[in-house]
C-alpha cells in the first residue's frame, strides 16, 4: 500500500468529504462556516488560489503560493498568515482529510467590518483553506470523447480594466451567465470574447487552439493559469511551436484541435465547437500527447511536494 493510500485508510471518517481550516481550527468540510458579514461573501472582496494533490503530492505548490501572494499584493490584502503559515494550513487540511487526490483551496477575504465601518483599509483580513476530493471540470470519461464548447453570443467577458483576471477572484457573473448559455445550446461549457471580439477564457479554464501544428493561447484578459504555464513549458520541451497572442473566433473555427486547461482536470480535449465537429470527432494527436505529458509531470520531483 502506498503512503498516500495508507494515510487515507487511517483518516478520521468525519473528514472523508474534506477538511477546512477556519480561524486556526480544523473542521470536517460539512461543519465549516464563515461569518455572514465577511466581505468575501457580501462583496466578493477576496482572492484565492487552488492547488491539486495527486497521488499524495502537491503539484507545483510553490508556483501556486507565488501566485497567491501576488494576488494578495495586487488586491491590497494583508493575510493574517505568512507564506509558511499558509503552507502549513494546506498540509494540515490534506493530512487530516487523508485524501490522496484532492482539490485544495486557499482564500483571503477583506474580513468582517466593525459596526458602521466602510473603509476597507481598516478591515481585519481573514484566511481560510480547505481540501476536498479532486474536482474535474470534465471527468476522465468525458475527456476520452472530448467535450462540446460554445462561444458565447450574449455574454461578454468583464473588461480587465475593471476586474484584473490575473488576480483570481469570484467575480463570476459573466462566466455563470455564459454557462447557462452553453447549457441552453447543449454544450458542456463556454468561452467568452472581449469587447474587441477576441477570445479570452471560460469558467475556470484557459483555452488552446492547435492550428497547423502551432499551439495558440490568448495573451490577455485571462488568468495566467499554472496548468496553462505547464502546457507551454511541456510544449517547449517537445519542440512544439507556441504563440501567446490575441485572436478571434475564426481561429477557433479553423483549428485542427482545441483543448482547455485547469487545475481541475488538467488538459481536456474539445471535439465540438458551436455544434460543429472538430476533425474526426475524437481528441487530436497533439492534445493527447500534451495531456499524457501533463499527467506524467505529476511524477516529476521538480514539480511535486509529497504530503508527509
Amino acid at each position: 500500500m502506498s503512503a498516500a493510500a495508507a494515510g487515507s485508510a487511517a483518516a478520521d471518517p468525519r473528514y472523508a468529504d474534506g477538511c477546512a481550516w477556519i480561524e486556526g481550527e480544523l473542521l470536517p468540510i460539512a461543519e465549516a462556516r464563515i461569518p455572514i458579514l465577511d466581505t468575501g461573501f457580501t462583496r466578493s472582496d477576496c482572492t484565492y488560489d487552488v492547488v491539486a494533490v495527486w497521488d499524495g503530492a502537491f503539484f507545483r505548490l510553490d508556483d501556486h503560493l507565488d501566485r497567491f501572494e501576488r494576488s494578495c499584493r495586487l488586491g491590497r490584502f494583508n493575510p493574517p498568515l505568512a507564506r509558511d503559515g499558509v503552507r502549513a494550513a494546506l498540509f494540515d487540511c490534506v493530512r487530516t482529510s487523508g485524501l490522496a487526490q484532492a482539490y485544495v483551496e486557499m482564500i483571503v477575504t477583506r474580513g468582517v467590518p466593525e459596526a458602521g465601518e466602510r473603509d476597507p483599509r481598516r478591515f481585519r483580513n481573514r484566511f481560510y483553506a480547505f481540501a476536498i476530493p479532486y474536482v474535474w471540470i470534465a471527468r476522465p470519461e468525458q475527456q476520452a470523447e472530448g467535450i462540446a464548447l460554445v462561444v458565447a453570443r450574449d455574454t461578454q467577458r468583464i473588461d480587465p480594466a475593471a476586474v484584473d483576471p490575473t488576480v483570481k477572484n469570484f467575480h463570476w457573473g459573466d462566466l455563470v451567465r455564459g454557462l447557462f448559455e452553453a447549457y441552453e445550446r447543449a454544450a458542456h461549457s463556454v468561452v467568452l470574447l472581449n469587447a474587441a471580439g477576441e477570445v479570452t477564457e471560460g469558467p475556470g479554464f484557459n483555452l488552446f487552439a492547435i492550428c497547423d501544428g502551432v499551439l495558440w493561447t490568448p495573451a490577455a484578459g485571462v488568468l495566467e493559469g499554472i496548468t496553462r504555464r505547464t502546457v507551454l513549458e511541456l510544449a517547449e520541451r517537445r519542440g512544439i511551436p507556441t504563440r501567446i497572442s490575441m485572436f478571434g473566433v475564426e481561429r477557433l473555427q479553423a483549428a485542427d484541435e482545441l483543448f482547455i486547461t485547469s487545475t481541475a482536470g488538467g488538459v481536456m480535449p474539445v471535439t465540438r465547437l458551436d455544434g460543429n465537429t472538430l476533425g474526426d470527432g475524437r481528441p487530436g494527436p497533439l492534445t493527447r500527447t500534451l495531456r499524457q505529458a501533463y499527467w506524467d509531470a505529476h511524477r516529476d520531483p521538480a514539480w511535486i511536494t509529497p504530503v508527509r
